[in-house]
C-alpha cells in the first residue's frame, strides 16, 4: 500500500525543501574546498614570500589599532571603558575585519558595487552555478585572507586575559553570536550601498569602499562619551556601532542604551529584507538599461 504522507502535498514541500537545503550546502562546501586548494597552491608555491604577506597583514592590522589603545592607556581608559576593556574592542574590531577578509575579500564579493559598475554581474548570471551560492564563496581566501584574523584573535584573547573574563561555552557562543551578526550588518551595509550601481554603473562603482572605509574605522572608537543621540545614530543610521562597540559591550555583561543583546540580530534581519527590496529593484532598473560601462557591441569603453 503506497504511503498516504508522500501524497500529502505539505510533505511533498518539506521533502523538497530539505533536498534543495542539502544540495545547497553540499554545493557551497564543494566550492569552499576548491577554492581552500586553490589559495593554499599559493602558500605552496612560495611559502617564503606567502608568510611575509600573512605577517605583514597581521602586523598592519595592530599598527592600526595602536593608537586607539595608547590614548586608552594614557587615560586609563575611555569613557566608562578601562584600557583592556578598550583593549577588547578594538581586537573585536580587528576580528570582524579579519572574518570579512576571510570571507569576502576575493573577487569583490563584498564590494558587489565594483561587479555592478563593470559589467561582470552579468558574467555571473550565465554561471552553472546559482547566483547566492556564488556570493557566498566567491570571496573565500583562507590562507592569503587570514592575516587580520590572526590579528584579531591575538588582540583578542591578550585583552580577555587581562580582563579575567570567564570564558564559557555559553559566553563563546555567545561571542560568534554578536560576530555573525556583526558580519552580518557590515555585508548588508556593502549590499545596500550597492544597489545604486545599477542606476549609476559608473559614478558608484566605488560607492562600497567609501562605506567600508567608513564604517571599519568608526568601529575601532569607543562610543561610550558620544551623547545618547550619537550613540543611536552609530546604532542605526549609520551603524558602525554595532560592530565592535555593541557587542563589546554585551559580551563584558552592560550592553549600552538598555538595548538587548539580540538586537544586532534584529536590525541586520530588517537591512537583510531592506536591501533585498531594493536590490531586486535595482536590478530591474538594470535589466531594462543596461550598463554605460559597454558599447553597443558589448565591449567596454
Amino acid at each position: 500500500m503506497a504511503d498516504k504522507s508522500s501524497k500529502n502535498p505539505k510533505n511533498a514541500a518539506s521533502r523538497r525543501t530539505a533536498h534543495g537545503l542539502r544540495s545547497w550546502i553540499r554545493r557551497v562546501g564543494a566550492l569552499f574546498a576548491l577554492y581552500a586548494k586553490m589559495d593554499f597552491a599559493w602558500l605552496l608555491r612560495d611559502t617564503k614570500t606567502a608568510l611575509i604577506v600573512i605577517a605583514a597583514e597581521s602586523i598592519s592590522q595592530i599598527a592600526g589599532i595602536t593608537g586607539v589603545f595608547l590614548i586608552a592607556w594614557r587615560f586609563d581608559g575611555i569613557g566608562n571603558m578601562d584600557r583592556y576593556e578598550v583593549l577588547l574592542l578594538l581586537g573585536y574590531a580587528t576580528l570582524l575585519q579579519g572574518v570579512y577578509n576571510f570571507f569576502f575579500n576575493g573577487g569583490n564579493t563584498g564590494h558587489l558595487s565594483r561587479r555592478i559598475g563593470r559589467g561582470q554581474l552579468e558574467h555571473m548570471m550565465i554561471q552553472p552555478v546559482p547566483l547566492g551560492v556564488q556570493l557566498v564563496t566567491d570571496g573565500f581566501l583562507p590562507v592569503s585572507g587570514n592575516g587580520g584574523l590572526i590579528a584579531g584573535i591575538v588582540v583578542t584573547a591578550v585583552a580577555v586575559r587581562h580582563i579575567g573574563l570567564a570564558v564559557t561555552p555559553a559566553w563563546l557562543l555567545l561571542f560568534a553570536g554578536q560576530l555573525l551578526a556583526g558580519l552580518a550588518v557590515l555585508v548588508g551595509m556593502l549590499y545596500l550601498g550597492s544597489v545604486a550601481a545599477f542606476y549609476q554603473p559608473v559614478a558608484a562603482e566605488e560607492i562600497t569602499s567609501d562605506i567600508y572605509n567608513t564604517a571599519v574605522r568608526l568601529s575601532a572608537f569607543p562610543l561610550s562619551d558620544l551623547s545618547r543621540g550619537g550613540q543611536t545614530l552609530l546604532l542605526t543610521a549609520i551603524p558602525a556601532g554595532l560592530l565592535a562597540w555593541f557587542p563589546t559591550l554585551v559580551l563584558l555583561g552592560r550592553p549600552p542604551l538598555g538595548l538587548t543583546a539580540a538586537f544586532p540580530f534584529l536590525f541586520a534581519s530588517v537591512l537583510a529584507l531592506l536591501t533585498g527590496v531594493l536590490m531586486k529593484k535595482g536590478w530591474l532598473h538594470y535589466a531594462r538599461e543596461g550598463s554605460a560601462r559597454y558599447s553597443d557591441v558589448g565591449h567596454r569603453r
